[in-house]
C-alpha cells in the first residue's frame, strides 16, 4: 500500500508541477496563427507575386497610350584630305557638319478590341491571384494551427513518459527491496530493469519529436514556442451541420472563385486573339529638322501626319492556331473549376468526419484512461498480496500509458480537424477567428499602380 501511495503521490506531483504556468509569457494558438500571417516568408513571397501581378494592368493598358521616340544624328565631312600643290599653292581641304533630328508619336487608335480585352484579361487576373492569395493564407493559418497542437499533444506525450519512467524506478526499486527480504525474485528485478529501458528509450524518442515539431513551428510562425498550452477545438465559424458546411464551401472558398476568375482571363485572350484578324487604325505624327553648314547655313524642318489602315489577310496561319489554342485553354480553366468544386466538397467531408471522429474518440479514450488506472491500482494492491505479479503490474502500466497517449493524441486530432474544416471551408481567416494582426490589403497596392503613365520605382520606394 505503501508502494502505490507512493507511486500517486509522484504522478500527482510530476503532473502539477506540469500544469504550472509557464514564466514565459504564453503563447495561444490564435497568438501563433497571427504571426504566421505576418512573418511567414511563404506567404510574403506570394504577396510579393501578386503585386506582380498588378503590373500586369498597367502593361496592357499601355496599348491605349501613345508610343513616343526621338532620333538625332550627326554628321562631319571633309573633302580633299590630300594636300596637292598647283603653282606652288597648297589646296587645302574643306569641312562641313550636317545634323538632324526627329520626334515621332504613334497613337493606336483601334486594333480590333485587343487592348481592350488584355487590359479586362489582366484585371481577371489580379482578382485570381487576390483569390489565390487567400487561399495561401488559409494554408498558412492551419499549418499554424496544426503545429501549435502538435507541439501542445508533443510536450504532453513527455510529460507523460517521464511519469511512467518514475513509475517504473519506483517499482524497480520496490522490487530490489522484495528480493532483499525474500519476498520476490531476480525475475521481478530484470523485467522491472527491462521495462525502465524502454522507458527511458521512448521518452528519448519523445523528446527528439518534440523538438522537431517545434522546429516546423519556428518555419512556419518565425517565432520560437513560448509557453504552448493545450487549445481547444475551433469554435468561430463552426458550421452546423455538413450540409451548410458544404454549401458555405462551394460558395465562399478561395480556389473556387479564383478558378472562376481564371476562367474569365481566359476568355477575355480569346477575344483578344481573334482581334488580330480585325483592322488596325495607327495615327503616328512626326516633326523633324536638318541642319547643315556648307557654303551657307541651312536650316529646314518639316511636319507630317499620317493615318494607316492595316487590313490582315492572311498572316502565315498563326492566327488562328492562336484562336484555337486559347478556345482550348478557356475550356481548360471551366473543367478546373469543376475540379476545383470536387476538392473542396471532398476535402470539406473529409475533415468534417475526421472532426466528429476525434470528438467520439475524446470521450472513449477518457473513459479507457480511467479505467486503466483503477485496473492499475487493483493490480498493485492484488500483488501485495502474492495475486498478482510484477510482470502484471508493468502491463497494467503500459495499458495506461497507452491510454493517455491515445487521449492527447485524440485531443490534438480534434483540434487539427476543426481548423481544417474551417480551412476547407474557406472560412479560417484573420477575420473570422479574431486575429490581432494587421489585414494585408492587396487592394492597395492595385489601386496604386494600375493607372501608372511612367515611374521605375516600386510603390515601397525600391
Amino acid at each position: 500500500m505503501l508502494i502505490f501511495r507512493k507511486t500517486a503521490v509522484a504522478a500527482a506531483l510530476s503532473t502539477a508541477l506540469w500544469l504550472l504556468p509557464h514564466a514565459v509569457s504564453a503563447e495561444t494558438i490564435f497568438g501563433a496563427m497571427a504571426k504566421a500571417y505576418q512573418n511567414n516568408p511563404e506567404l510574403n513571397a506570394v504577396r510579393a507575386g501578386l503585386r506582380a501581378t498588378d503590373e500586369g494592368v498597367p502593361i496592357a493598358k499601355s496599348g491605349y497610350r501613345p508610343q513616343i521616340s526621338a532620333t538625332a544624328t550627326g554628321t562631319a565631312t571633309r573633302l580633299g584630305t590630300e594636300s596637292l600643290f598647283r603653282s606652288g599653292t597648297p589646296l587645302l581641304s574643306e569641312d562641313f557638319t550636317t545634323g538632324s533630328a526627329s520626334i515621332t508619336i504613334t497613337q493606336q487608335i483601334f486594333d480590333g478590341f485587343q487592348t481592350l480585352n488584355n487590359v479586362r484579361a489582366a484585371e481577371a487576373n489580379v482578382f485570381s491571384s487576390r483569390e489565390t492569395l487567400k487561399a495561401n493564407e488559409i494554408s498558412i493559418l492551419l499549418a499554424a494551427a496544426q503545429s501549435y497542437a502538435n507541439i501542445s499533444r508533443d510536450q504532453r506525450i513527455v510529460a507523460i513518459r517521464k511519469q511512467n519512467l518514475a513509475f517504473l524506478k519506483e517499482q524497480l526499486s520496490a522490487a530490489k527491496s522484495r528480493l532483499d527480504v525474500g519476498e520476490g525474485t531476480r525475475t521481478d528485478v530484470s523485467q522491472a530493469e527491462a521495462e525502465l529501458a524502454g522507458a527511458q528509450a521512448i521518452l528519448v524518442n519523445a523528446v527528439a519529436q518534440l523538438k522537431q515539431s517545434e522546429a516546423v513551428y519556428v518555419q512556419i510562425v518565425g517565432d520560437a514556442p513560448k509557453g504552448i498550452k493545450q487549445p481547444s477545438p475551433a469554435s468561430k465559424a463552426l458550421p452546423k451541420s455538413l450540409d451548410q458546411a458544404v454549401a458555405a464551401g462551394l460558395r465562399d472558398h478561395p480556389s473556387i472563385i479564383a478558378a472562376q476568375y481564371n476562367v474569365d482571363a481566359a476568355g477575355y485572350r480569346v477575344k483578344s486573339a481573334e482581334g488580330t484578324m480585325l483592322p488596325g487604325v495607327v495615327v503616328q505624327g512626326a516633326l523633324s529638322r536638318n541642319t547643315t553648314d556648307r557654303d551657307r547655313n541651312s536650316d529646314t524642318a518639316n511636319a507630317s501626319i499620317t493615318a494607316r489602315l492595316e487590313v490582315p489577310l492572311y498572316q502565315g496561319g498563326a492566327e488562328y492556331g492562336q484562336i484555337r489554342q486559347a478556345k482550348e485553354r478557356l475550356g481548360q480553366q471551366r473543367i478546373l473549376v469543376d475540379s476545383a468544386r470536387a476538392d473542396v466538397q471532398q476535402t470539406i467531408v473529409t475533415a468534417h468526419a475526421q472532426f466528429e471522429g476525434a470528438l467520439a474518440t475524446i470521450t472513449a479514450n477518457k473513459a479507457q484512461v480511467n479505467a486503466a488506472n483503477m485496473a492499475l491500482a487493483g493490480v498493485i494492491e492484488e500483488r501485495k498480496v502474492g495475486q498478482r505479479t510484477t510482470l502484471d503490474v508493468l502491463d497494467a502500466q503500459q495499458s495506461v500509458l497507452a491510454a493517455e497517449e491515445s487521449l492527447v493524441s485524440s485531443q490534438r486530432n480534434a483540434v487539427v480537424a476543426s481548423y481544417s474544416l474551417l480551412a476547407a471551408m474557406g472560412r479560417l481567416t484573420i477575420k473570422s477567428q479574431g486575429l490581432q494582426v494587421a489585414e494585408y490589403r492587396a487592394e492597395e497596392h492595385y489601386e496604386a499602380v494600375k493607372d501608372k503613365w511612367f515611374g521605375l520605382r516600386t510603390v515601397d520606394g525600391r
